[in-house]
């Protein structure tokens, strides 16, 4: 006889289960180092990369490079070859928020037929540019998503659209404080 594998969203659910309870048994399981690697090219562009992370105190290569292109539009004197940082940083909440929201509702057992989300932030540039002015970073970060489910009753989704934001990693990296350390080593 063979087992049936249980897939929502498309998410295995028994394989996400196992990883909760393996979580559970030794919390190391729950430790990573994701990486991200940076060359600047020319003007407002860099190219990056990412390729392998760190898991439970051992490098995982994905087999493959997911190369990026960071630049800036033509208005901040790019050459608008590819989103700049900060629009990346929206992206990844998008991200986060979808991969969250997916995972949570197969293991809830919600399906997901739809689901999109769009993130702006605003920013003003005059510190960045040597000027006084607001904090460097964005002032304001606004997400809105939609979802579409054929089996959840809208407080349902309304209340896992809370969850996903409270134990969204990104959502926290944004809301709340981290050390950010920057080592400089100067090439001859």
């Amino acid at each position: 006889m063979m087992a049936t594998i249980t897939v929502r969203n498309g998410v295995n659910v028994d394989q996400l289960v196992a990883t909760i309870g393996a979580i559970q048994a030794d919390p190391a399981v729950a430790a990573f180092t994701f990486k991200a690697r940076s060359t600047w090219e020319d003007g407002g562009r860099s190219r990056g990369e990412i390729r392998d992370f760190v898991h439970a105190g051992s490098t995982s290569d994905r087999g493959t490079t997911f190369p990026l292109v960071g630049d800036e539009p033509p208005v901040l004197l790019g050459s608008n070859a590819g989103p700049n940082a900060v629009e990346l940083l929206l992206q990844a909440l998008a991200f986060c928020y979808g991969v969250g929201y997916a995972y949570n509702a197969a293991a809830r057992g919600i399906e997901i037929s739809e689901l999109r989300y769009e993130v702006e932030g605003d920013i003003d540039l005059r510190t960045f540019v040597g000027l006084q002015g607001p904090r460097a970073g964005f002032t304001a970060i606004r997400a809105k998503s939609w979802v579409k489910s054929p089996n959840a009753t809208p407080a349902e989704l309304e209340e896992l659209c809370q969850y996903v934001q409270d134990t969204s990693p990104v959502r926290d990296c944004l809301a709340n404080p981290i050390p950010v350390t920057t080592d400089l080593v100067v090439l001859d």
